[in-house]
């Protein structure tokens, strides 16, 4: 009886045409219908307000009542299913991508992306990064058949569209104007030490740390970036996996014969 009516309860509270259950409150319909009103508006209320504490950005790009309406149809869709609000809206950024009425943002659900992956790299667990000094006397033959491990706050996000320079614009990190170049960026984020940071990839970047993630050495992950991208550096992409806090750990990979998988 007692699951029934929370069934009921959570059901109704989610969907206005729906009636208060049975159960709840007194005898009088009317004052139990009202109260319930009450209650439902402020759930829905605080959920959109703790969307809008994790996506800030994206309610700054749409303004606050578009992002209102926005939130206020993801939380009848996809309620919280854990009491840690802080982690609510992971599915946020695909919800953006079907809602309709932001059809014509087509950046938008990437630039959400941003803000989520902001929001789990905080939660991810420590990991102390290695410093330059840790790949210092590796010679070329050692490096392109070095793995790394790398930082668990990381993540990387693609986009066709200059997501990095619009979420940077909307935090103040980059003067805010007209984007000059309407390209794809790629996006890392990570946490390496206390703050979040979300820097631009390089051309090539993203796959050459896909690939690292997926355990291939230096080496294949450079050739894998190269066979993407005609624009790939690999010294640019190597000082950025040092310099950004991204190895968490290495291991040199020499099978028989000494030639790198």
């Amino acid at each position: 009886m007692a699951a029934s009516l929370e069934r009921s309860f959570a059901q109704a509270l989610l969907d206005p045409s729906l009636a208060a259950p049975r159960g709840i409150g007194g005898e009088d319909r009317s004052d139990v219908t009202r109260r319930f009103a009450v209650h439902r508006n402020n759930m829905v209320v605080g959920l959109v307000n703790a969307i809008a504490a994790r996506f800030p950005v994206v309610e700054k790009l749409v303004g606050q009542d578009f992002f209102a309406a926005l939130a206020a149809a993801f939380v009848n869709a996809q309620p919280p299913r854990t009491p840690l609000l802080a982690t609510y809206g992971d599915e946020f950024p695909d919800f953006i991508s079907t809602f309709v009425p932001a059809h014509e943002l087509s950046y938008l659900a990437d630039v959400a992306r941003i803000e989520a992956a902001r929001t789990r790299a905080y939660h991810a667990a420590d990991a102390t990064p290695l410093g330059a000094d840790e790949f210092s006397g590796i010679d070329e033959d050692a490096l392109i058949a070095l793995r790394v491990t790398l930082h668990p706050s990381h993540e990387i996000v693609r986009s066709e569209h200059p997501i990095v320079t619009i979420w940077a614009m909307n935090v103040g990190e980059q003067k805010l104007a007209p984007v000059g170049s309407w390209n794809g960026e790629d996006a890392l984020v990570i946490r390496p030490y206390l703050d979040v940071e979300v820097r631009r990839l390089p051309p090539g970047g993203a796959v050459f740390l896909l690939a690292l993630a997926d355990g291939a050495t230096l080496g294949r992950a450079a050739d894998s970036a190269f066979a993407k991208s005609a624009e790939f550096d690999l010294t640019v992409n190597l000082a950025q996996l040092i310099g950004s806090g991204l190895v968490c750990g290495i291991a040199f990979d020499r099978p028989c014969g000494g030639e790198a998988p």
